[in-house]
């Protein structure tokens, strides 16, 4: 048995587990925040059996596509302190990173 862990946008998070739970998957969902945007994340945790892992990360892939976001971002200018200037940048948000991980001992009471 393996534990998955995917970590998703959280727009994209309600859409995984969903497809997840069509396919006859248990999903357990956290919140989550981090990454370079610092940004509202969703965790899913999945007990899977072997020889379903791969199926369990391409429902993920398939529900979990990267787009690109414009954020304000802002330096100082010349890179010497003072005020900041705000300006666009488009960034590329989205997808999911998964860890797979073996379960040494699985019990539900």
């Amino acid at each position: 048995m393996k534990l998955v862990f995917a970590i998703v946008q959280d727009e994209d998070g309600r859409k995984v587990m969903d497809e997840l739970n069509k396919g006859g998957f248990s999903v357990t969902m956290l919140s989550s925040t981090g990454g370079f945007l610092r940004s509202g994340n969703t965790t899913l945790m999945a007990g899977v059996e072997d020889d379903r892992v791969e199926e369990v990360i391409k429902i993920i892939e398939k529900k979990s596509k990267s787009r690109k976001q414009m954020i304000n971002s802002s330096m100082p200018p010349n890179g010497l302190g003072g005020a900041y200037i705000a300006y666009p940048m488009e960034v590329e948000v989205g997808g999911a990173t998964i860890f797979v991980t073996d379960v040494e001992r699985f019990e539900k009471v």
